[in-house]
């Protein structure tokens, strides 16, 4: 939450949420300046903007901007949260329905647990049910380093089949990768750390660890 348009920006742009509601009156930067500004820095976010019932340029103005809906104010809260909810399947389909259901948010890519889908950038991706499962374990532990020992007897639990050797991690990780990255040889999301195993990188150091 913020209480003016310059905050609105600096959150907007720092924490990438998922989806912004914007007041076109905010203080400051006002809500158009700061849905342009938003929008120059390569945010793709879903915006609803809120304005007054008489001011009807605004709503104008704000989808000619970038935005995605609008609401008249005064409005029920329930609505807004449809609205919501409506914009979040838009942009990141069934793995966005943020109301319900365990999801696991990092920068652009959306891991929904209870449906075992993956997503980035509203793209649904494709995973073997065992990277799926290295995916979830070292996304629920963001930061936590996990051997390459520890990964292979967690994903056997799951998977009775797969090899006992731990050099198979190293191919299901970079299968992983190659799917989930935007560049697999420098990740954001799946880290090496060398001579121990793999972590799920926290946002303020994601990208920092070795890709090999």
């Amino acid at each position: 939450l913020a209480a003016t348009g310059d905050k609105g920006l600096e959150i907007g742009l720092a924490q990438a949420p998922d989806l912004l509601i914007l007041d076109v009156r905010l203080p400051g930067i006002d809500g158009f300046e700061l849905l342009r500004r938003l929008r120059a820095g390569g945010s793709k976010a879903p915006v609803i903007i809120l304005t007054a019932r008489d001011e009807e340029v605004d709503t104008i103005l704000g989808l000619e901007l970038g935005a995605d809906d609008y609401m008249t104010k005064p409005f029920r809260v329930r609505e807004l949260l449809s609205r919501v909810k409506s914009q979040l399947r838009r942009a990141y389909g069934d793995l966005a329905d943020a109301l319900g259901g365990r999801i696991i948010r990092a920068d652009e890519l959306l891991i929904d647990l209870e449906r075992r889908r993956v997503s980035r950038a509203g793209k649904k991706i494709a995973l073997t049910p065992t990277e799926f499962e290295i995916l979830r374990l070292l996304a629920e532990k963001p930061g936590r380093v996990f051997s390459r020992r520890d990964l292979l007897e967690r994903v056997r639990d799951y998977d009775a089949a797969i090899s006992g050797d731990e050099k198979t991690i190293n191919v299901h990780v970079s299968h992983l990768r190659d799917k989930i990255e935007v560049d697999p040889s420098n990740p954001r999301y799946v880290s090496t750390v060398r001579g121990v195993g793999y972590a799920f990188a926290d946002r303020s150091d994601r990208g920092e660890r070795s890709g090999s």
